[in-house]
C-alpha cells in the first residue's frame, strides 16, 4: 500500500501527542496515513509492552489510520547505526510516502532526539538505489520522501510552520486517552511520572490553543523542517 504520509515515533503515543490532530485532519481530507513505532515503550514506568500494543491499536482506530507497525527496537537503547537505518528504510520503501513525520529534533526523552535523527537519515539513504533491501522475499526499489518534518513534543521548540487543526483536537485527545496506562488518572496508585500529571494532559490543549491564537484560529500544531519551505505564491501563506 502506498501512503501519502508516514509518521514515525520512538514510542507508542509519540505520534498522537505530537501530530495526532494533523494526521486526523489529513485523514479527513482523504489522505492515506500510516504510523511506525520504533519501540514498544517497554521501559515505561507504567503499563507494559503488551498493554501499550493494545493502546496503540485503539488509538490508530480512533484516528482511522490505515496501517500501524512496530519495529520492536529496544526502548532506551536503540542506536542510529546501519542495522536500525536499514529497518527504517524497509518501511519507507514499503509504504513510499510523500511526506514523512518524525520525532522532535531535541527533547527531554533521549529516544526522541535519537529517533528523529535515525529516521531523518534513513529517509535520505532510502533514496539511494545502491542500498539494497529485501522485504517479504522481494527486492525493494529506492524511495525518498519529498519532505521530512519533525513534530514538537515536551520542549517548546519554535516551529517553522504550524497547521490549523481546528475541528480535530477532540479526535487527538481521544487518541491520546486511549493510552490509559500512561496519562493522568485521578485516584491512581501507579507511580507518578512527568506525563501523568493533569497539567501535562491539559498542556496538549493549551499548547494547541496558543499556537492557534498566533495564527488566528482555535488550535494548531507546530513542526520544524530541515530545509526551506517553498510556496507557489503569497496566497499560499494566507
Amino acid at each position: 500500500m502506498k501512503l501519502d504520509i508516514l509518521a514515525f515515533g520512538a514510542h507508542p503515543d509519540d505520534v498522537e501527542l505530537g501530530c495526532g490532530a494533523t494526521l486526523s485532519k489529513e485523514k479527513a481530507a482523504g489522505k492515506k496515513i500510516g504510523i511506525i513505532d520504533l519501540t514498544r515503550g517497554e521501559l515505561g514506568t507504567r503499563g507494559s509492552a503488551e498493554i501499550r500494543d493494545a493502546e496503540a491499536a485503539a488509538a490508530a482506530q480512533i484516528m482511522g489510520i490505515e496501517v500501524r507497525e512496530n519495529l520492536r527496537f529496544r526502548d532506551g537503547f536503540f542506536v542510529n547505526d546501519e542495522y536500525h537505518q536499514l529497518e527504517v528504510i524497509k518501511m519507507i520503501r514499503k509504504y513510499r510516502p510523500e511526506i514523512l513525520l518524525c520525532n522532535a529534533i531535541d527533547d527531554r526523552h533521549i529516544d526522541h532526539g535519537k529517533g528523529s535523527k535515525l529516521v531523518s537519515e534513513a529517509a535520505f539513504l532510502s533514496g539511494l538505489r545502491r542500498i539494497e533491501t529485501i522485504f517479504d522475499g522481494k527486492s525493494q526499489e529506492a524511495w525518498r520522501p519529498k519532505v521530512v518534518y519533525h513534530y514538537i513534543q515536551w520542549k517548546n521548540i519554535e516551529p517553522d510552520f504550524v497547521v490549523d487543526v481546528t475541528g480535530f483536537m477532540e479526535t487527538k485527545i481521544q487518541a491520546v486517552l486511549a493510552y490509559g496506562s500512561q496519562f493522568y488518572e485521578p485516584g491512581s496508585n501507579e507511580p507518578i511520572t512527568p506525563i501523568t500529571s493533569k497539567n501535562f494532559l491539559d498542556s496538549i490543549t493549551y499548547r494547541a490553543q496558543d499556537l492557534g491564537r498566533l495564527i488566528g484560529t482555535d488550535f494548531a500544531e507546530g513542526f520544524t523542517t530541515e530545509r526551506y519551505l517553498a510556496v507557489n505564491s503569497l496566497d499560499d501563506l494566507i
